[in-house]
């Protein structure tokens, strides 16, 4: 009796995100940029990495890249492609009328997000075969913290895009208001530059940018080098932000175009 409900909301979730889907693989702009401009910018960053003194930090630039790229592909993939989705929809009064249904909340979000999430972990599969086979990156000594890192990453990523949607007053804005939250993820979050290499209190500011746990802990998924606390820190950080997140789309997510 208990599991009718839940199979329920599944299969209109997964209803939802079928229409998604569909919608998604028709927009070859915006397939095209969420799938080749990560890996673009990785190979574009890779002379960057190169010329960073990595001496001191235990990194070389395989083990430095690589979870940069997936950062990357985090915001891009999921973050900077779902804000869009969200206000569209919003503008087009489809959320509107989704919530004259069955749908719950929840639900609406969490259909509209999940071609995104699953087109970031392509991404992130992508990413990692082919750095890996290009700079000879080994195995994760610690793989369970890479996969705790991909799985908050994509949570937050979600919740920070729909956060974001909520403040993006029309679909025309969809393009700028994302870009400082890709913007200080590329600078300060340990994507390409690593915050040991940073002065001591700019670094322990980066450490509280919401995409730094999460690329530490694809790291730390490589190099093996991270603690228990260390770890749990970063999952704290993390699920801070994502906690955050949720508490202003509740507060402020707008379901039908603003006046």
């Amino acid at each position: 009796m208990s599991s009718a409900p839940t199979t329920a909301a599944r299969g209109r979730v997964w209803a939802l995100a079928r229409g998604e889907l569909t919608l998604l693989a028709r927009n070859k702009a915006a397939l095209t940029y969420a799938l080749l401009l990560p890996g673009m910018l990785t190979y574009s960053m890779k002379t960057a990495v190169d010329s960073v003194d990595l001496k001191g930090t235990g990194l070389d630039p395989g083990t430095m890249l690589l979870p940069g790229s997936i950062g990357m592909a985090l915001v891009m993939a999921v973050y900077m492609n779902l804000v869009g989705v969200y206000v569209i929809r919003r503008e087009e009064r489809v959320l509107k009328r989704l919530r004259a249904g069955e749908l719950t909340d929840t639900e609406i979000l969490a259909g509209a997000a999940l071609p995104a999430v699953l087109l970031g972990l392509a991404q992130c599969v992508l990413l990692v075969t082919s750095v890996s086979v290009a700079l000879e990156v080994p195995a994760p000594k610690a793989p369970y913290l890479a996969i705790a890192g991909i799985a908050v990453g994509l949570v937050q990523m979600v919740m920070l895009a729909a956060a974001t949607a909520a403040f993006t007053k029309a679909s025309e804005s969809a393009q700028l208001t994302p870009v400082p939250m890709m913007m200080i993820s590329m600078v300060g979050s340990g994507l390409f530059v690593p915050l040991e290499v940073m002065p001591d209190q700019v670094a322990s500011v980066c450490e509280l940018l919401p995409l730094t746990p999460v690329v530490d802990l694809v790291r730390a998924g490589w190099t093996g080098d991270m603690s228990a606390a260390d770890a749990l820190g970063a999952l704290a950080t993390a699920l801070a932000w994502t906690v955050l997140a949720g508490w202003a789309v509740r507060k402020r997510f707008p379901w039908e175009p603003r006046r």
